[in-house]
């Protein structure tokens, strides 16, 4: 496997990324990848690029603007509407790139990413297929989940963080993964060992940490309503013990997509990125990849 450093612009941004080319392709499929709420390429998405690409497909990562090496400030916005700017800047990129079949590309999204490949391939007709692991849909659900109190918190944070903004003042952060009852963007327990497990110790410290504004557009992100536009073949990859998205709302978006498979497993939302269950999951998605991404 052979990976080249790449950059592309989205909406003025300049995003960077890595191109995995496999040995001895000759025109191979591209499958377009990029990380969940908060997360960067680093963090655990290696693996799942590496298998992919020992299986005869060429891999774009790529990091959303104000993450990881690409430009953009403030640092860390989780922002539902710019990163789809830059999923969409990304399956453009993959489409120049001379050394893929730029008419074979697949988008795999994970946890807050695999909402946002479902609203690009509704977008993007010409997407051959899609991999929705442990996929956010429907950030009403999801908000049910936080306390009262702490939502109110919460909402109390986003509009400091606004004032600041308009003031052209620092943003105001909050951490990404929180105890249970402290104030953060996933306080459910076990996240903040799950998740911080998934960081490189030497991205740790400024890894926890999201803006406070993100908690107001989260909510009324829902992919799922664009769950029937979606006109190519999906996998999902459901998490039945999933404390951050509820598993019914993950089997009602499979429910509204015209041509979905449902892969349901007793496992936690982070689960998925380690040991058996790993295992188990990566060779089901490159087995659908490679079925529908044959030239």
């Amino acid at each position: 496997m052979e990976k080249l450093a790449t950059e592309f612009t989205s909406r003025g941004t300049i995003l960077r990324g890595t191109l995995h080319m496999p040995d001895k392709a000759e025109n191979p499929p591209v499958v377009v990848m990029a990380h969940g709420f908060g997360g960067c390429v680093s963090f655990g998405l290696a693996p799942f690029a590496e298998h992919f690409c020992a299986q005869g497909m060429a891999v774009l990562t790529f990091d959303y603007r104000g993450f990881g090496k690409s430009d953009g400030e403030p640092r860390n916005w989780v922002s539902p509407s710019r990163h789809l700017w830059d999923w969409k800047a990304a399956v453009a990129h993959a489409r120049t790139l001379p050394q893929v079949d730029r008419s074979r590309v697949a988008l795999w999204g994970t946890s807050f990413s695999g909402g946002h490949v479902l609203v690009t391939a509704a977008d993007i007709p010409a997407v051959k297929c899609v991999v929705c692991q442990v996929p956010f849909v429907d950030g009403r659900t999801t908000l049910f989940l936080m306390p009262p109190r702490l939502l109110a918190r919460s909402m109390s944070a986003a509009v400091r963080d606004l004032a600041r903004m308009a003031m052209g003042k620092p943003a105001l952060y909050v951490p990404l993964v929180a105890a249970p009852g402290q104030l953060g963007a996933l306080t459910q327990p076990g996240c903040v060992e799950e998740f911080m497990r998934l960081v490189p110790d030497e991205e740790k410290a400024n890894a926890n940490r999201v803006t406070a504004r993100t908690f107001l557009e989260v909510p009324a992100y829902r992919p799922l309503a664009r769950a029937q536009d979606v006109q190519c073949p999906v996998l999902v990859i459901m998490a039945e013990e999933d404390n951050l998205i509820p598993s019914r709302s993950v089997q009602q978006a499979a429910g509204l997509l015209p041509n979905a498979e449902l892969v349901s497993l007793p496992v936690s939302h982070f689960d998925v990125y380690f040991g058996k269950v790993f295992e188990k999951v990566v060779k089901k998605e490159a087995a659908f990849l490679k079925k529908h991404l044959k030239p």
